[in-house]
This record gives structure tokens, C-alpha cells and sequence, in this order.
């Protein structure tokens, strides 16, 4: 009831399958043997409701049901004509080709036919490393890699004849080459107005009217921060502020209208100015836009919003002195002005006054308990004084105001990971993964305050020092590495370590997991080729940064490979 046109949906079975008197069946796991009939899943079903209940452009089904001693050659034919025959939109990939049994492996801890699906969607399938795995790449990379582990036993199948061979099945931006995402997916932002043909305005662009009961909507606009503003004559303008286009996803903007005009023509003329200005992204920008914000509050000195222009200027210059001043003129001014408290509170975590931080914060949720930006960065503050069960609850409740947003996703899993609930960290890791899948420049020139610094992590970042974006990656993917290693998963470890030194290959944390996860797997398996490269990776972190409180654990595990070594 949810899928609609230009969805995707995908179903994936790993179980038995079974043939009951004509007919086939998938097998759930509370399926009774001796009432399959009754407690089977009708494959017929599965096909009804992917031909005519979901009404999604793209559909995905994909089958490891026919495991080997589970059914008959000839039963194992019917199902795989019963499920390629499903719909005629449909990608269907089939464990095994009729007549073949499918295998379990008990190295790989799956049914091979599942273990190389997993991995084909995430991302050794992208053979041209755009950072997208397509159907076609799908198909061929897992028959290719199943039939080469059973040694040519078991060939999985799909019907090249119903589904479109670039249906994209899985972003893995990680997996561009180099380490960039792939071409940004658009959005759209639908503003709605409470009074009759007030202009909206997009990045200082005029864009159009919208009236109550008529929103005017915007497809196609670039995932990331943008400019809005609302603009009737004889009143006061709604924004300037800052709105999310998330790829593929519509969002609304409540445009309201409510105060007649106080403000001179001129000074809101300078203060566009200044945001055009502003919206550049250099510094020779940003200091042509302070120059003009400053000129609109001398002429209007109650012109808080050219306060808040002037101390995301100043903030984006690194003068955090003059930011700190003029955030909080605009605060003076207006004491409900949230959007310059949460800014505020975003440049304290910049600069480590994370109590300070806190408290503006906490002043924002006050007056707006469902506050998304303030949420966010409760949780992230949190998160630096190792506070993280509030971190948790914050982030929480970030989530369920503004699903679509990606940072308290990344705060909530770091905060569960530090807490020691590894597994429950993974999903989120991967959830901020899912929804930060876009190219955000655009949102890092507009100084994307929302994510403060990393300076919490022993990095020491500032938001406006490099692409944020690559740093919370790297973060995340770190995060994933981290929980697969205290999960004694290695070779999972290892491989999320990698990606998240391709966002940062300085990052000395990664390095220093990647040499605990090699010395781990070695320890564990017996196997003297991990120590090598467990050395290499500690001596990386230490010359990377050897003020680490970890330096001294990585040198005596160096001493100890060696010793090792030169026994051998």
C-alpha cells in the first residue's frame, strides 16, 4: 500500500522450498511439516501481490529457497518457473538453475548463493566503479562468483527478458573511484503559504508564487542546504533560512507571512546582497557579504537577522569572536530568534564550549521541543562529554521529527557504540550511510553548521576546513569497523576499516582499529601473514598523530610482532 510509481521494492528469501501437492511454497520459519499446506507461504501469493498489489515501477525478488536435499530436481523446476513467471517488471534471481541443488557454506556462514548476493550489493558488484550496482551487474557478478566457489555446481539465474538491465539496485558511493560520490540525485521542496501569492524565493532566486490551498513545488533542486524566503509586499519576509533537499524526497516548507513591514527598503535590499554573497562559498565572499550585513545594521539596528548573516560570516571566516558577538546581538534583539541560537550552539561545539553549547540548545527546545537542528546537536554535544544515554535519547527523538535527516543517525550510533550495544550501532551506521548518499558541496558552502566540528573524536576538525561530508563517512564506516571488531568479526572489520580510509586516509583511529583487527584475526586464527600489515597500520597511526592516548598500546604491540617475527 506504500510502494508507488518509481519505487523499488525488494523481496529476499534465504530458507527452504518446498512442492505440496502441485503446488509450491516458501517456507517460513514456523512452518509445520506436516501442515505445509497451512503454514507454508503460497508462492502463488508472493505473485499476486507483486503483480497487482504493489504498484512500484521497479520489483526485486530474490530466492535462495531451494537448499540442497530440500526438494527434487523436478520440484526444484517448478518453483523456478513459478517465481520468473511472477511479473512481468520483475528481477528474479534464482539460487540455482533447475535441476541443481543450492549450497551452504559453513565457512562463509551463509548459503553461498546469499553470502554473494550480500556482497555484490555492497559494492564488489560495481565492476565500472561508478558507485551504483545495476541488475545486470547483480546478475553476472553473483553467477559468476557461485558458480566459481561450487565449482560449477550451482548457477544461479535471472530472465534477462523482464527487467530493465540498469534498474539500480544499490548506492555504494564508497566504491567510486576516487572515493567520490556518484552524480547527485535531485529533490524536491513543496512551500506551502498562509496568505494569497507570496513569492518564494530559492537561493535568492525568485521561483514562483504559492497561496493557501495552491503550494508551488520545485522538483529537480540539488540535495543539501538551501536558502528560502517568503516575500509579500507590505510585510514582513518568512527567512531568510536554511532548508534540506534530500535526494529523491519531497519535503514541505511552511511559509508564513504575519508581520506588517518595519524595516527600511534599503537595509533588506543589503541584506540580500549580502546573503548572494554569502552563498559563494569563499572567503573574499564572505567578506564582501559582512560588509554589506554590516552596512544593513547600521542603518537598522534592530535588524536582527542581519545580525545572524553577520555570525554565520564571521563564523565561516574562523573569527569566532565577532560570530559569538553578533549571534548574540541577534539574540538580543530577539530572543526567540531559534534558528541564531541553534547556529550559536553550532560554532560552541566548533570551538569546545560544549556546555555553553548545551544550554543554547536546550533554550531552543524550550520554545521547540521538536527542533530537528537542535535535536541533533544535543545529541552530538552529548555524544563529546561521553554523556550517551542522553546522546541516545536526543538522537532519538531527532529521528522520529526528521526521518529523513542523516546526522542523528551517525550521533545515536557512535553514542550506542561507545555504550558497548555494538549490534544495535551497525543499523544506524548504515541508516546515516543510506541517507547521507549525496553529494553535499553545495551544503558545505553554505557552512553547514548542523554538523558542528569533530573535535569530540580526537580530530580536531572544523566544519569549514574540508568537505564534512567525507569526514563523517569515514566516521560512520570507522564506526561499523569498531563494532565488527569487538564482535570478533575480522575480516568484516577490516574491510569497513578500508572504506573509511578512503574517505580519510589520515585518519590515525582507523589505522589503529585496522592494526588491532589484523593482530586480532592473527591471534585467533593462527595465521602470521595478519602481523605484518597489524605492524604496518600501527606504525602509520603513530607517525599520523603521536600525541594519541593509544600511542603507547600500538608500540608495545609493535614490539611484540617483532619479537614474534624474528623467532619465526
Amino acid at each position: 500500500s506504500v510502494a508507488k510509481e518509481g519505487d523499488r521494492v525488494l523481496i529476499y528469501f534465504a530458507g527452504h522450498g518446498f512442492v505440496y501437492q502441485g503446488k509450491g511454497y516458501l517456507a517460513p520459519y514456523d512452518m509445520q511439516m506436516d501442515r505445509i499446506g497451512a503454514t507454508g507461504f503460497p508462492m502463488e501469493e508472493l505473485g499476486t501481490a507483486m503483480g497487482s498489489k504493489i504498484h512500484a515501477t521497479y520489483k526485486v525478488l530474490m530466492t535462495d529457497a531451494c537448499h540442497s536435499g530440500a526438494i527434487t530436481p523436478d520440484e526444484t523446476q517448478s518453483i523456478n518457473n513459478t517465481l520468473g513467471n511472477l511479473h512481468n517488471s520483475l528481477f528474479s534471481l534464482s539460487a540455482s538453475r533447475d535441476r541443481e541443488s543450492s549450497f551452504e557454506s559453513d565457512e562463509l556462514q551463509h548459503g553461498v548463493f546469499t553470502y554473494y548476493v550480500t556482497q555484490g550489493l555492497g559494492g564488489a558488484a560495481d565492476v565500472d566503479h561508478d558507485g551504483l550496482v545495476t541488475a545486470d551487474e547483480l546478475a553476472e557478478y553473483v553467477h559468476t562468483q557461485v558458480r566459481e566457489a561450487t565449482r560449477g555446481q550451482q548457477n544461479p539465474t535471472s530472465d534477462r527478458g523482464t527487467f530493465d538491465p540498469k534498474m539500480r539496485l544499490a548506492y555504494t558511493p564508497s566504491n567510486a573511484s576516487p572515493a567520490t560520490p556518484p552524480a547527485p540525485q535531485f529533490g524536491t521542496l513543496v512551500f506551502e503559504a498562509n496568505k494569497d501569492e507570496v513569492e518564494v524565493l530559492v537561493d535568492g532566486k525568485s521561483m514562483g508564487l504559492a497561496s493557501p490551498g495552491k503550494p508551488l513545488t520545485l522538483p529537480g533542486l540539488p540535495p543539501g542546504q538551501h536558502t528560502v524566503q517568503g516575500l509579500k509586499m507590505g510585510y514582513e519576509p518568512d527567512g531568510p533560512r536554511q532548508e534540506t533537499v534530500y535526494p529523491g524526497e519531497s519535503s514541505t516548507v511552511s511559509i508564513k507571512i504575519l508581520i506588517p513591514r518595519r524595516h527600511k527598503q534599503a537595509a533588506m535590499d543589503l541584506l540580500k546582497d549580502g546573503i548572494q554573497e554569502y552563498q559563494k562559498g569563499y572567503e573574499e565572499h564572505y567578506k564582501k557579504a559582512a560588509v554589506l550585513f554590516e552596512k544593513a545594521l547600521a542603518m537598522e539596528p534592530t535588524y536582527s537577522q542581519a545580525a545572524f548573516y553577520l555570525g554565520l560570516t564571521y563564523n565561516a571566516l574562523f573569527d569566532e569572536d565577532k560570530a559569538a558577538q553578533y549571534y548574540q546581538q541577534a539574540i538580543a534583539i530577539d530572543p526567540d530568534y531559534l534558528e541564531a541560537r541553534a547556529n550559536y550552539g553550532g560554532m560552541l561545539l566548533d570551538i569546545g564550549n560544549v556546555d555553553e553549547a548545551i544550554r543554547q540548545f536546550n533554550t531552543v527546545l524550550v520554545r521547540e521541543p521538536h527542533h530537528a537542528d537542535a535535536l541533533t546537536m544535543l545529541a552530538q554535544a552529548y555524544r563529546f562529554k561521553a554523556l550517551y544515554p542522553q546522546s541516545i535519547e536526543s538522537a532519538r527523538t531527532a529521528v522520529t521529527v526528521a526521518p529523513r535527516s542523516a546526522e542523528p543517525h551517525l550521533w545515536l550510533a557512535d553514542s550506542l557504540r561507545l555504550s558497548g550495544k555494538w549490534q544495535d550501532a551497525e543499523p544506524e551506521y548504515n541508516q546515516y550511510l543510506k541517507l547521507s548518499d549525496f553529494d553535499s558541496k553545495l551544503a558545505g558552502q553554505l557552512n553547514y553548521y548542523v554538523l558542528g566540528s569533530l573535535f569530540g573524536m580526537g580530530r580536531k576538525k572544523h566544519a569549514g576546513t574540508q568537505d564534512i561530508w567525507k569526514d563523517l563517512r569515514s566516521l560512520a564506516y570507522f564506526g561499523i569497523c569498531d563494532c565488527e571488531r569487538k564482535l570478533a568479526r575480522y575480516d568484516t572489520a577490516i574491510q569497513y576499516c578500508q572504506k573509511s580510509l578512503s574517505y580519510d586516509a589520515k585518519d590515525p583511529f582507523a589505522h589503529y582499529a585496522l592494526g588491532l583487527t589484523f593482530m586480532s584475526k592473527a591471534v585467533n586464527t593462527g595465521s602470521v601473514a595478519e602481523l605484518t600489515p597489524a605492524m604496518q597500520h600501527f606504525e602509520t597511526m603513530i607517525a599520523l598523530n603521536p600525541d594519541m592516548d593509544e600511542v603507547k598500546n600500538a608500540k608495545e604491540n609493535i614490539v611484540r610482532i617483532q619479537k614474534f617475527l624474528g623467532k619465526q
